[in-house]
């Protein structure tokens, strides 16, 4: 019998209306967040959710108690759900960092998965903290249905590693809104295939157009 796991990114926050770098940034859900991970809890209600794990951020741990509040559960925390850590980009605009560190900034839009900027991570070392935790939770709930909640990056590296799609490309080819889901279905640990993706139809009547995080390879 198959896995599904209902893979979600985080609510918006304050920092994800401003474009700026907040990996590893504890931030809070804004109001916006909040109702848009209300309206995923009451959507995902009457699904046999028997477990829901998260990332520790605020953010994260946030929407994920909105959804585990219907099915009477406590979030699980897991450290490598966390999302990207830009190192000294965080918190800053992506026009202050392409000023201030063009050589990075330009390295990194030509290879996300392979560089990191100075103190962060590249997309290699997330996906490799990410995936044996997602494995571990798919062997623990054999059959069964939960709930993740991780981060933009996070998720997009992950689908990359689980459908063979070419991880130097997640930025560009991979959106995440905040707080959509992503169904993924498993038979056994290896073998996934993608159910739903980028799903906001619980609280968008469309899907956004995110042009100014778009890389100049892309423009």
């Amino acid at each position: 019998m198959s896995t599904r796991v209902a893979l979600v990114r985080h609510g918006a926050t304050t920092l994800t209306a401003e474009d700026r770098f907040a990996g590893s940034t504890d931030v809070e859900l804004s109001e916006t967040g909040r109702a848009q991970a209300q309206a995923l809890a009451a959507r995902l209600s009457t699904v046999p959710l028997v477990a829901v794990y998260t990332s520790p951020l605020r953010r994260t741990l946030a929407t994920a108690s909105i959804l585990a509040e219907p099915h009477g559960l406590t979030p699980v925390t897991r450290e490598g759900l966390r999302e990207i850590d830009h190192g000294h980009w965080e918190t800053l605009t992506r026009a202050d960092v392409e000023a201030r560190f063009a050589s990075e900034y330009d390295a990194w839009e030509q290879d996300p998965f392979a560089f990191a900027p100075a103190g962060g991570e590249s997309g290699a070392h997330v996906m490799a903290r990410a995936l044996p935790v997602l494995r571990e939770i798919v062997l623990a709930h054999e059959g069964a249905s939960v709930a993740v909640v991780s981060h933009k990056a996070t998720i997009r590296l992950l689908l990359c590693a689980l459908l063979g799609i070419d991880a130097r490309g997640y930025r560009d080819r991979l959106d995440q809104a905040p707080a959509c889901l992503n169904v993924v279905e498993f038979n056994g640990p290896v073998r996934a295939r993608l159910m739903a993706y980028n799903d906001v139809s619980h609280y968008a009547s469309a899907p956004r157009r995110p042009e100014g995080q778009l890389s100049k390879w892309w423009q």
